[in-house]
């Protein structure tokens, strides 16, 4: 006698197949809004694991008839300002200070690694250079989410409002101060984008 399924875990068993296959769709997009974000690979993975894991326990709460990209923004941006507030001030060291460890009479000094070859990157500056992600890091977390939702992945004001939590009229806002700082940036480091000439050109 064949053994046959309830519909609740039937039900159950069609969502993770769904979920799965959506995993395996914004994968990679998820980690670059989490790298835009952190900034740093490491806690690029840390985010955008986070953020699949919240988005799993909660997906009987996603909206099937919205877009899931716009859903799983609005928990990437959770998780990383969630992990922000939880960061504990970091006491400033020189680098050329010697430390000492209790464990032994001898001090040990700072080596800081060399991310200049770092694969992952230089595999991200394929799609925005060094110079562009400096900018981003230096704008404050709102405004650099916005700037990223709008300009790197292409979303409408509607639609980062709703990943953000906010209405549009912040999302506006945010969006000329954090262009407006990049900007500034940018011109005071006499940036060229790729593909236009100088002014001597």
């Amino acid at each position: 006698m064949g053994i046959q399924m309830s519909q609740s875990a039937t039900s159950r068993w069609c969502d993770t197949e769904t979920f799965d296959s959506l995993v395996r769709r914004y994968h990679r997009q998820a980690y670059n809004i989490a790298y835009r974000l952190a900034g740093n690979h490491a806690d690029a993975e840390d985010i955008t694991q986070e953020a699949f894991i919240r988005a799993y326990r909660f997906f009987d709460r996603y909206n099937r008839s919205l877009p899931f990209e716009n859903w799983l923004y609005r928990i990437i941006s959770n998780v990383f300002i969630d992990g922000v507030r939880k960061r504990p001030k970091v006491k400033i060291q020189s680098l050329d200070q010697a430390v000492s460890t209790g464990a032994t009479s001898s001090p040990i000094s700072l080596e800081i690694p060399d991310t200049s070859t770092n694969p992952e990157r230089q595999l991200m500056q394929v799609s925005i250079d060094e110079p562009l992600q400096k900018a981003l890091d230096a704008l404050p977390r709102d405004f650099r989410q916005a700037v990223i939702l709008a300009d790197v992945e292409g979303l409408s004001y509607e639609e980062i409002a709703d990943a953000m939590g906010c209405s549009i009229g912040t999302v506006r806002s945010r969006l000329h101060r954090g262009r407006k700082l990049m900007r500034n940036r940018l011109r005071a480091e006499n940036y060229t984008p790729p593909g236009r000439g100088g002014a001597d050109q």
